[in-house]
């Protein structure tokens, strides 16, 4: 498959072949294999403290004729500790049952639990590819909301060296993504709690720009919102597929897909490519 390969100008200059990296059939439920993969991989393991409500004397005796029991009480069988006393005759109040006050709670989250996900390497670079290929399908890009009227998939490698964000800016206006900035302009104040937890706002996902090496360009366009850019290879599902769902806007270098095609990365190896 052959695509354009468009100049900082915002004008195509001549064609070029994708990589078989693209030829890969789009299987969502793959890249979302893949996207939850990584998400759990963040997740910090949390519990209880393990003698958190278990604090107490609260052993009572049933048996007949046993001080400080409750044979004959009318009470029920729950677990007491003794608030006061008067004699031989004995005040309790609930604890160490989950029912009472106080006591532990009946199913807590265990510290010990295992969050990641794993997923095989095969299957791993298999969702890097479907997702690679959603990139170039309009209709998926569109319906992840970015607003743009034609893909511009490839772009000149000059703009690994630009430094300036307001350059940036303006070649991507040269590149029809003019409503496209201005819609991850827009800032949503999140709804619920998490608004005192560090994450107020809401902002959209933005073009992903795939560069071949580090370049001033990743500081430069660290300034725009929903905007990123990646090492090619450091790709991976999550960025291609922001929240499970494929089509992210994404533009790579001509550098990055030379990298890409002559590494061979997220290939498999040659006997289960040619079973493929």
């Amino acid at each position: 498959m052959k695509v354009d390969i468009f100049s900082l100008e915002g004008k195509p200059i001549k064609k070029v072949e994708l990589p078989k990296q693209f030829d890969e059939r789009v299987r969502p439920d793959v890249i979302k294999r893949a996207v939850l993969a990584i998400q759990s991989a963040r997740i910090v393991p949390y519990g209880t403290y393990t003698e958190a409500g278990k604090g107490y004397a609260s052993e009572v005796s049933k048996r007949r004729r046993k001080y400080r029991g409750s044979y004959g009480k009318g009470i029920s069988r729950t677990p007491r500790k003794i608030l006061t006393r008067r004699g031989t005759q004995m005040h309790w109040v609930g604890a160490t049952a989950p029912n009472t006050v106080g006591g532990r709670r009946a199913h807590p989250p265990k510290p010990e639990k295992i969050w990641q996900i794993k997923v095989n390497t095969t299957e791993r670079k298999k969702a890097i590819r479907s997702a690679l290929a959603a990139t170039l399908d309009l209709t998926r890009v569109k319906a992840r909301g970015h607003r743009v009227s034609h893909l511009v998939s490839i772009i000149d490698s000059k703009i690994e060296g630009i430094s300036k964000t307001k350059e940036i800016i303006k070649i991507l206006v040269l590149l029809n993504l003019k409503d496209e900035l201005r819609r991850t302009q827009e800032r949503k104040i999140r709804a619920g709690r998490g608004k005192t937890r560090g994450r107020k706002y809401k902002t959209k996902t933005g073009p992903l720009i795939v560069v071949s090496k580090s370049c001033q360009l990743e500081r430069a366009a660290s300034n725009i919102p929903g905007m990123e850019v990646c090492k090619v290879k450091n790709l991976n599902a999550e960025n291609l597929a922001p929240g499970t769902t494929p089509g992210r806007l994404t533009i790579f270098t001509e550098e990055a897909l030379n990298v890409m095609k002559e590494q061979n990365l997220f290939l498999n190896n040659k006997k289960e490519e040619k079973d493929r």
